[in-house]
């Protein structure tokens, strides 16, 4: 993990744009990257976050995030704390966990993150960069993506 960031150091100027290609990168290993990067001052574009995955057994991962909707409060149960549903949010959620919650440093550098389902036009013909250590195919046991999560959660795409 260090060397791809000293790789990306080297190569890319600070505050320049850097976009991740999300296909086939498993969420955790993505996010502790993009957390170093957003931190250091890059700005991040991660593309195709409905092709990030989650490793585990599907049921075990739905059932996981089914739970976290749950919580409620017991004063207004309706007005209980506001989970994700859509993938956007699901990966932009796991990245600002990684980042420090109580100073300007870390909310700072949420705001330089954009997170996109697919790629949007604009983006197309600028270079990707992939995340050898966070590939899918590295996993030795199943995996789910998270549109198949966002959908069991209710996310509707809009189709």
């Amino acid at each position: 993990m260090r060397d791809f960031i000293e790789s990306i150091e080297k190569t890319y100027p600070k505050n320049s744009v850097l976009i991740i290609d999300g296909e086939n990168h498993v969420l955790g290993r993505v996010a502790s990257i993009v957390a170093k990067l957003l931190l250091r001052g890059y700005r991040v574009y991660i593309v195709n976050s409905e092709k990030i995955v989650l490793s585990g057994p599907r049921r075990r991962v739905v059932e996981g995030y089914k739970l976290l909707l749950e919580v409620r409060t017991h004063k207004n149960p309706y007005k209980g704390p506001k989970r994700p549903r859509n993938p956007i949010n699901l990966v932009k959620r796991a990245i600002r966990g990684m980042l420090p919650k109580e100073s300007d440093k870390g909310f700072r550098a949420y705001k330089r993150l954009k997170v996109f389902i697919g790629v949007p036009e604009e983006l197309k013909d600028k270079p990707m960069i992939r995340i050898p250590f966070a590939e899918a195919s590295k996993l030795k046991g199943p995996y789910v993506y998270i549109s198949e999560v966002a959908k069991e959660l209710g996310w509707s795409t809009g189709e």
